[in-house]
C-alpha cells in the first residue's frame, strides 16, 4: 500500500507518461466540473503537430486513463463535495480510480479512510501524487479482490464502457451496503437497485472533443 506522504514528484509522472506518448507531460491544472481539486493531467500544450504513426499506436495499446480526468470521474466528484453525506465518517473503496479524483472528492468530503483501486501502476502512482496536492490521505490498492476489512460506501465512475463490465453492477452490491456510479456511456443500467440522483453535464479534461452524448452523465445509488 502507498499512501499519499510516499508520493512521488511530477517527473516520475513525466517519465510515466512518455511510455505511453513520447512527448508526453504533465502539468497541474484544475477539471472544469470540479475546480476545488487539483490534478496532475496530461499537458496538452506537448502536441505541437500531429501524433505521429508509432505515437498513435502506443497511445491506443496503452492508453493513460490516469493522465485524463473523465467527465463522469469529475460530475461524480462533484456531486460528493455538494452532498459530503454521502460519504462522510464512512469507510470509502473507489473502483478504477484513474487520476483518483473521485477518491480524493471522498477525503476531502470528511471520509473516515478511503482507498482508491486501480490495476495500473501507473495510476496508482499518480493517485498518490494528487491526494498529496489536494493535502488529504488516501491508501491506493492495485488488486481490487486483495481488499482489507469492510467497506461503507463503493464509488465508481466510467467503468462500464464494456459490456461485459456489467456485471459490476452486482458484485459491487456484494462489497458494500451502499454504491455511488456515475456513467456516461449506458443509458439504461438494467439494474432497478441503482435509482437515478441526478444528471449533469461534464467534458473530459483536458478535452478529447467526445460524441455530446458522452458528455452527458448519469449519477445513481444503490443500496444492498
Amino acid at each position: 500500500m502507498l499512501q499519499a506522504d510516499d508520493a512521488p514528484t511530477n517527473s516520475t509522472l513525466n517519465a510515466c507518461m512518455s511510455r505511453t506518448l513520447r512527448r508526453g507531460r504533465v502539468a497541474l491544472s484544475r477539471p472544469a466540473g470540479c475546480p476545488s481539486l487539483a490534478l496532475y493531467l496530461f499537458d496538452p500544450a506537448v502536441l505541437e503537430g500531429p501524433l505521429t504513426h508509432d505515437e498513435a499506436q502506443a497511445v491506443v495499446a496503452e492508453p493513460a486513463y490516469w493522465a485524463f480526468c473523465w467527465a463522469s470521474g469529475q460530475v461524480l466528484a462533484q456531486f460528493i463535495l455538494d452532498h459530503p453525506e454521502r460519504v462522510a465518517g464512512k469507510r470509502v473503496i473507489d473502483f478504477g480510480s484513474g487520476s483518483g479524483v473521485v477518491a480524493i472528492a471522498a477525503a476531502k468530503a470528511g471520509a473516515r479512510e478511503v482507498v482508491a483501486c486501480d490495476i495500473d501502476p501507473d495510476a496508482l502512482i499518480a493517485i498518490a501524487a494528487n491526494a498529496q496536492v489536494n493535502g488529504v490521505a488516501v491508501t491506493v490498492c492495485g488488486d481490487w479482490t486483495a481488499r482489507e476489512g469492510k467497506f461503507d460506501v463503493i464509488t465508481a465512475a466510467d467503468v462500464l464502457y464494456d459490456p461485459e463490465n456489467r456485471p459490476l453492477l452486482g458484485y459491487f452490491l456484494e462489497g458494500a451496503p451502499e454504491v455511488l456510479l456515475a456513467d456516461s456511456r449506458v443509458k439504461d443500467l438494467g439494474d432497478t437497485r441503482y435509482r437515478l440522483q441526478a444528471v449533469r453535464e461534464g467534458r473530459t479534461w483536458p478535452d478529447l472533443h467526445e460524441f455530446e452524448e458522452f458528455n452527458r452523465v448519469r449519477i445513481y445509488l444503490a443500496s444492498a
